[in-house]
């Protein structure tokens, strides 16, 4: 049986903006908040986090801050879904 990428609590973490922009340092903020409460893995840019309206740079940015953020204590897992139907 294969073994499990993580167990126990994820957290689909929100895409906090400001200024119509990601508020990178909100988000890194969130990560740390997660972090001491105890979580085992965190999804960026989910489905709660607005994967479909977010540009690839700024995916690929939330992707770098969020692993220096979580600097290996938990898992980062990146949500990749669209609304695209083609």
């Amino acid at each position: 049986m294969k073994r499990p990428l993580f167990t126990g609590l994820c957290t689909a973490l929100v895409t906090p903006f400001a200024e119509e922009r990601v508020n990178f340092d909100m988000l890194e903020r969130l990560i740390e908040r997660q972090i001491k409460a105890g979580v085992d893995a965190i999804v960026l840019t989910g489905t709660t986090g607005e994967s479909p309206t977010l540009t690839r740079e700024e995916k690929l940015e939330i992707y770098r801050r969020g692993v220096k953020a979580a600097a290996g204590r938990c898992k980062i897992l990146a949500g990749t879904g669209s609304n695209c139907t083609s």
